[in-house]
């Protein structure tokens, strides 16, 4: 990996040692750059679960992801400044009660003098990671979070009091979570399918893209303006620094079902 590059791109230092001061930096310069976004799914490109294309995509094509691969390219760099990192499975919140499938959610432990819950690809998130051990709320730019012991060894999340996800604590491989990364790339019934989105966390606030909708939050307050055409592509450079030579559009997925897994 070009450790540099991709810290450039992030507009960050190398540390000079894998600190929890350096984590922070870190995770907080990822939040605010790379930009969560489903561009790919849509545009029927390939999401390929491997650390090299990962890198590629968010560092020289100069675009974000969503979990799979915002985290996945981020304990990448992580370890190659000499970080001790697991991946995690997580089951996402759905309401009413329930949680989603096992491998809904990639996050990231990070072992230091105590174990850190990284997350940069989960859209609107804590900038900072969060103490796994803490029992007390953890303030953060974008809210107040929990991080609560869960039936079966597992960890419950908590944004503003809402549950956010169930966090397994066994160490996983990225491969494993390629078909349920694939499932929701591909599936009708993903909510990634069923919207194009593109988000990331500006100083006042957040910025975000919802197929032709462009909602800016600054200070608390909400505004929305609806675009088209050229209007679609200029705002993904200036908001997000994508460059795309058409506007996107929501894909059409088969009601049959999800295309084929590749061989």
């Amino acid at each position: 990996m070009d450790v540099d590059a991709y810290l450039a791109r992030i507009g960050a230092q190398r540390p000079a040692a894998p600190t929890a001061a350096a984590l922070a930096e870190l995770h907080e310069r990822h939040t605010t750059s790379v930009p969560f976004e489903n561009l790919s799914v849509h545009r029927y490109e390939p999401i390929v679960l491997a650390e090299d294309a990962l890198v590629d995509k968010i560092v020289r094509q100069r675009r974000g992801g969503f979990c799979y691969e915002l985290n996945g390219a981020f304990a990448a760099l992580l370890r190659e400044l000499g970080f001790t990192v697991s991946l995690l499975a997580a089951r996402v919140y759905r309401g009413d009660g329930r949680f989603g499938s096992p491998f809904d959610h990639l996050a990231l432990r990070v072992d230091l003098e105590e174990p850190w819950l990284a997350d940069v690809g989960f859209g609107r998130f804590a900038r900072r990671p969060l103490r796994m051990t803490a029992c007390e709320a953890q303030p953060d730019a974008e809210g107040e979070f929990l991080v609560l012991d869960a039936p079966d060894g597992d960890l419950d999340v908590r944004y503003n009091g809402e549950p956010v996800y169930r966090l397994e604590r066994r160490p996983r491989l990225l491969a494993d979570f390629g078909p349920t990364c694939w499932w929701q790339a591909t599936s009708p019934d993903s909510h990634f399918t069923q919207q194009l989105l593109c988000t990331l966390p500006t100083p006042g606030g957040r910025v975000t893209l919802a197929g032709d909708t462009l909602i800016e939050q600054v200070d608390g307050k909400r505004v929305e303006r609806v675009l088209a055409g050229r209007e679609i592509v200029d705002a993904y450079r200036e908001y997000f620094g994508i460059d795309v030579n058409e506007a996107p559009s929501p894909g059409v997925f088969p009601a049959a079902g999800p295309r084929p897994f590749p061989n």
